[in-house]
């Protein structure tokens, strides 16, 4: 079933696997440059006052998604507060195919991450701010930690996309490509590939995200109440914007402009973000470091629960610990 949490609002899917943590706000906000973004927050549900999480998603995520992790969050004292990135989950689709993911450049999702900071953050959530973020929202969030060290305390980033699975040494020439389509005309056009199809159980098997298989259906269950949360394969533009992006954090420079303290965690399993990347950006962190996690594919906060208590064993010591 859908759950409608303002009649006049925005919604959130609600399903038995996977129900709305109780006491959700949710609503939209429109970034600097007039796309609406949905968005929800929750205080915290147990234990003295922590804090804000803000928790941001990888490229086709959705709130929904990570509803068990922000009653972990909630649990350890922290308030959370999270979005929808442009061009997926209940925020603006910015292309006709609402399926095809688009970005005009990566640093779009600095502009999201900006208006999300100054526009829910500061006004109605309580500081400290801690950033979480995953795969693409992990990239999004190295960027952040290279331009204002102001706005977050802390961050801590699951499988951040500074690489991509087999594609360490292509990543120059996939951008040339993509760009050269772009140029072309072809910058909306998906960059069609299998993975990209609609969750289902009958995938479960071979897919590269979870060992868990209660967890892989709670997001085959989600997507299948409402298929408007669906996104599939990334256009050329985009392709193009994260490609660029990603050799970006290869810079010699890179590491030295992050300004706040950062924890990575790598998956040891990953088949859609290279951890030999994220190992080669965290040897040379000056303000931070990384640890692979055994046996994790890349969606460490969708893993078993051994993986999971792991993950969040780290979160624990690096966030939970000092923000006491």
């Amino acid at each position: 079933m859908t759950a409608q949490i303002d009649p006049n609002g925005p919604r959130l899917v609600s399903v038995p696997s996977n129900p709305v943590p109780e006491g959700a706000q949710v609503g939209y906000f429109t970034t600097t440059d007039r796309v609406r973004l949905r968005y929800a927050r929750w205080l915290r549900s147990e234990g003295p006052q922590r804090g804000t999480v803000c928790l941001v998603q990888g490229r086709t995520e959705y709130i929904e998604k990570y509803f068990e992790t922000v009653a972990d969050f909630r649990r350890r004292g922290f308030a959370v507060a999270t979005f929808d990135w442009r061009g997926q989950g209940g925020s603006d689709r910015l292309i006709g195919d609402r399926t095809v993911g688009y970005v005009d450049r990566f640093d779009d999702y600095w502009t999201d991450l900006r208006s999300f900071h100054a526009d829910i953050l500061l006004p109605d959530c309580l500081g400290p701010f801690y950033l979480v973020g995953h795969s693409m929202g992990g990239l999004a969030s190295l960027s952040a930690a290279t331009r204002d060290r102001m706005m977050f305390d802390r961050a801590f980033l699951c499988a951040p996309m500074v690489g991509l699975h087999g594609m360490e040494d292509s990543l120059g020439r996939t951008a040339v490509i993509a760009e050269t389509a772009s140029f072309l005309g072809l910058g909306k056009v998906p960059f069609k590939r299998r993975a990209d199809r609609r969750p289902d159980e009958a995938m479960f098997p071979d897919n590269p995200l979870t060992s868990d298989l209660l967890r892989y259906k709670r997001m085959v269950d989600t997507v299948r109440a409402d298929d408007g949360l669906y996104l599939g394969s990334p256009s050329f533009r985009w392709l193009a914007a994260a490609m660029r992006a990603m050799l970006e954090t290869r810079q010699e420079r890179f590491p030295s402009e992050i300004r706040i303290p950062l924890l990575i965690l790598a998956a040891a399993r990953d088949r859609i973000v290279s951890t030999p990347a994220i190992e080669h950006l965290g040897l040379r962190l000056r303000t931070g470091r990384h640890m692979v996690i055994a046996g994790a594919r890349h969606e460490m906060f969708m893993e078993s629960d051994t993986i999971r208590g792991q993950v969040l064993a780290a979160f624990d010591a690096f966030i939970t610990q000092q923000s006491s």
